[in-house]
């Protein structure tokens, strides 16, 4: 689950304050830290359509020790709520995920120190009102279940949450590159755990970052995918400028080729409705038509007897 919750609380004992004070710059004592236990994320499809494999949280089982807790991932000093003293993979008996596998999640114990400033918090956990998480992370590899390729990039057309031919398509969490913290949140991604991904592998196309976009996807854009963006729409921008400009050269030659029929007021509104190829099309069949009607002004109207052509114009 990429949604994580808080599962319980308890006094720490002798090991875990050891662990709790290779944080500290004091030495606390037990009665100085409120100490939980929180499940951060695990194997199961979460509510983007994506889910860690089991390698996966056994690889941030250790990159998310010593990180930091704060509230819905705003990230400043002033923020920061909570840390992590250790993390651990578990293996619930007879539970499955939604695709049918043995269900495993990432479990940590976390301290808050007990403050004034904090009493709100932790008696908002402990009351059951502040319970989901989520956590901040990246993974080089986002695989696809149907093709087996990296769902962001142009090798990969399948939509996550669809099925094809009765597969359901969603994307596979890889090769954890980082963790940055966890937050206490209101609405996390994962169902029972809250995630946000980052996505560290090669370099985007624009392809790639357009179809993330079409698929709805929570994306950053870094500086080199903004500039690509910026300069895409730029390109679109002229593109349609100088759409606009042929078009509108169709429709005039349209309106003088039609002009004996029809007048401008009463076609106009009808060409504004055509695509460029229907207006292409309609141009043309009225070129055609054109050419058939129209004769040269000295052609004659018969040979003479010899064979010449308008020989009546010869001087």
């Amino acid at each position: 689950m990429k949604q994580g919750v808080v599962i319980k609380s308890a006094v720490p004992d002798i090991d875990e304050m050891a662990l709790v004070n290779r944080y500290t710059r004091r030495t606390l004592t037990a009665d100085e830290v409120y100490l939980f236990s929180v499940v951060l994320c695990d194997n199961d499809i979460d509510r983007d359509g994506e889910r860690f494999t089991v390698e996966s949280l056994f690889a941030l089982e250790k990159l998310f020790v010593g990180k930091t807790g704060i509230i819905d991932h705003a990230p400043s000093a002033a923020n920061m709520k909570a840390r992590i003293i250790s993390c651990e993979v578990k293996a619930h008996q007879g539970r499955k995920t939604a695709l049918g596998d043995d269900y495993f999640c990432l479990t940590a114990r976390a301290y808050i120190p007990r403050s004034e400033g904090n009493a709100r918090l932790i008696d908002a956990i402990d009351t059951g009102i502040v319970k989901e998480v989520s956590v901040g992370c990246a993974v080089e590899h986002t695989v696809c279940s149907i093709c087996g390729q990296e769902m962001r990039s142009s090798l990969c057309s399948h939509i996550r949450g669809r099925e094809y031919d009765g597969r359901l398509c969603y994307g596979e969490l890889c090769s954890p590159s980082d963790a940055y913290e966890f937050s206490f949140v209101a609405v996390p991604s994962q169902r029972d755990a809250g995630v946000t991904k980052a996505y560290t592998g090669k370099e985007r196309t624009m392809k790639e970052i357009m179809k993330a976009m079409r698929e709805n996807e929570e994306i950053t854009l870094f500086r080199d995918d903004s500039k690509k963006l910026l300069s895409y729409i730029d390109g679109l921008e002229r593109d349609a400028e100088d759409a606009k400009i042929y078009r509108n050269e169709l429709e005039c030659e349209i309106l003088l080729l039609s002009s004996s029929v029809l007048s401008s007021d009463t076609a106009r509104p009808m060409l504004s409705k055509l695509t460029v190829a229907e207006l292409r099309s309609i141009k043309a069949a009225l070129e055609s038509q054109a050419a058939r009607h129209t004769k040269p002004q000295l052609v004659s109207e018969k040979e003479n007897s010899s064979g010449a052509r308008n020989t009546q114009f010869t001087i």
